[in-house]
């Protein structure tokens, strides 16, 4: 191979080298390996997201006494109405453990709420995810589900010092058990292969033949509750369109998502309780 040639291809050497090596290393170093850059750049992350909270707090500081105002008003009509909507969640809370208690069925697992504030956002073809600034510091651990006001984020995949991954549902890698509100036949749903800066969409699968939905008249798809992750009733999406399978069994369809998943700032990790 002539010098000019063997110069050229030196690079391209050098990395299938390494390519190979890294292909030899067990999968305990690489998953090692993986941990420690993550926590090695989540300072940075974290940084920045409280610069830009440092940015929206001196922005809201110039705004004017009305607006001000306005907004102390909304806010204590907003904080009147969550009072009478936990009057309410108590009363049922109660009436359901009076339930249970009669019928000597078991308790249904709790869940402790955890807000967590947005650091990243990882938004490509092959997943969707976010990074929120809690971890196990505040006892945040894989498998907890992720809501907030428009329904069902996510849920926690990772979990690290002091951050935690959430694997939002749009993402093709999270899959969920779901039913179609007001009713109790069990579908699956999935999430698609979204891009970066598109709509949010999903896909279910295993829906009655005897459903329809269309853009003009959606159906809303809620948890199921099985699986023990989600609980049940949180609201996932809404189906737009709906086809017969290919095995003329049931029907699949398209699920649009709420449009806020990528703008999230904050969100609630609910923490499975423990019982001894």
């Amino acid at each position: 191979m002539p010098p000019r040639r063997l110069l050229a291809s030196r690079p391209f050497l050098v990395l299938g080298l390494l390519l190979a090596g890294w292909f030899l290393v067990p999968t305990v170093i690489k998953r090692a390996l993986g941990i420690s850059f993550f926590e090695l750049q989540a300072p940075v992350h974290l940084a920045a997201s409280h610069v830009r909270d440092l940015q929206d707090f001196w922005s809201l500081r110039t705004r004017s006494s009305h607006d001000l105002i306005a907004a102390g008003r909304d806010l204590a009509r907003l904080n009147a109405s969550y009072e009478v909507t936990l009057q309410q969640t108590e009363t049922l809370r109660r009436e359901v453990a009076r339930l249970e208690a009669l019928l000597r069925m078991p308790t249904l697992p709790g869940y402790r709420s955890e807000p967590a504030r947005v650091a990243r956002r990882d938004f490509n073809a092959w997943w969707q995810r976010l990074t929120v600034r809690k971890g196990r510091n505040y006892g945040i651990v894989p498998g907890s589900p992720v809501i907030f006001g428009g329904g069902v984020v996510g849920k926690v995949t990772e979990v690290h010092a002091y951050t935690a991954v959430v694997d939002l549902i749009s993402s093709p890698t999270l899959r969920l058990a779901a039913t179609l509100e007001g009713d109790t036949r069990p579908l699956s749903f999935q999430g698609a292969n979204n891009p970066a800066f598109g709509p949010a969409r999903g896909i279910v699968d295993y829906v009655p033949t005897d459903a329809s939905a269309s853009e003009f008249s959606p159906r809303r798809i809620v948890t199921s509750g099985l699986g023990g992750v989600f609980p049940a009733g949180l609201l996932i999406g809404e189906i737009v369109r709906l086809e017969t399978s290919t095995d003329g069994l049931f029907k699949t369809g398209e699920v649009r998502l709420d449009n806020r998943l990528s703008e999230l700032t904050e969100v609630t990790v609910l923490v499975p309780e423990r019982r001894d």
